[in-house]
């Protein structure tokens, strides 16, 4: 299986672009943390995210020392270690008791529990080059097996008809990263690599033809008064008729599952979602103009 090196210029080329596309999705969630320092709580949003992405760059790290000649791999899942460990540490620090509680739970159970056994299994239960080959197929696997998360934010965009929580910029950027780690993966001839980014960059196309196909339509929201404040409150269902701009609920939070080489894009909704087919109250009228 070929490395990187200079003697292959083209998985040289595409793993940098690939690291550096990586470090900015790696840096996307820095708002979210910025909130959650501003409010001095971790308000409505969610560890586990964070801790999918710690994992999923210590597999990848692992991957890659087991595979040899992968140094861009190691560099850009050790700087997503220490960014993932940033992240999660503030979440501790302004986690109330039991989401406290239930984010060591998770870390202990996938970055210790589940990570020690898959380095034994393949430290002493294969040898040579299997060790690659499995240790190939069980990143690919949990590669693949993120991939629901975009289709959530496809999901919430089809029945918000909003494009609030899929910014261009970010569906280009993940489009982009899937581009180079696939590229990088074909000249390394590392299917392992190259396959789940081609499913990357479906998705990658998707999100962009979804946000152009609804970037004008009206958003559906949860507003900031409460219920009781309002004198005429809306439905879900007329909401949609209406053609104004109305403000996106705050329960809604965007984070990133940095599946290096394949970040992805998960939504967390901590409310039950809105049923458009139910007459389903608003807390605020809805702002036209």
């Amino acid at each position: 299986m070929a490395g990187l090196s200079l003697d292959n210029p083209g998985a040289f080329t595409f793993g940098i672009l690939g690291n550096i596309i990586s470090f900015m999705v790696y840096l996307a969630p820095i708002p979210t943390f910025r909130r959650v320092y501003k409010a001095k709580s971790t308000l409505d949003f969610q560890s586990v995210p964070y801790v999918v992405a710690l994992f999923s760059a210590m597999l990848w790290i692992f991957y890659a020392l087991i595979k040899t000649n992968s140094v861009l791999l190691i560099t850009i899942n050790s700087v997503g270690c220490v960014i993932e460990s940033v992240y999660i540490i503030m979440f501790l620090i302004f986690a109330p008791p039991k989401s406290r509680v239930r984010t060591f739970g998770y870390m202990f159970l996938l970055n210790g529990v589940v990570f020690a056994g898959i380095v034994l299994f393949t430290m002493f239960l294969s040898h040579g080059i299997n060790r690659a080959t499995i240790l190939g197929w069980i990143c690919m696997t949990f590669s693949v097996s993120v991939f629901a998360a975009p289709l959530s934010i496809i999901r919430l965009v089809i029945r918000t008809r909003s494009v609030e929580f899929m910014p261009l910029a970010l569906s280009c950027f993940l489009t982009a990263s899937a581009v180079c780690w696939g590229l990088y993966g074909a000249f390394s001839h590392d299917r392992y690599i190259a396959l789940p980014n081609v499913l990357g960059f479906l998705f990658g196309v998707g999100q962009i033809g979804l946000y152009l196909y609804y970037r004008r339509c009206p958003t559906i929201v949860r507003p900031a008064t409460p219920f009781h404040e309002t004198p005429a409150p809306a439905t879900a269902k007329n909401a949609l008729d209406l053609s104004g701009i109305i403000e996106l609920p705050e329960n809604l939070h965007v984070a990133i599952v940095a599946m290096t080489p394949v970040p992805v894009v998960q939504v967390r909704r901590i409310e039950p979602e809105l049923d458009l087919e139910a007459n389903t109250p608003f807390s605020a009228p809805v702002k036209t103009g």
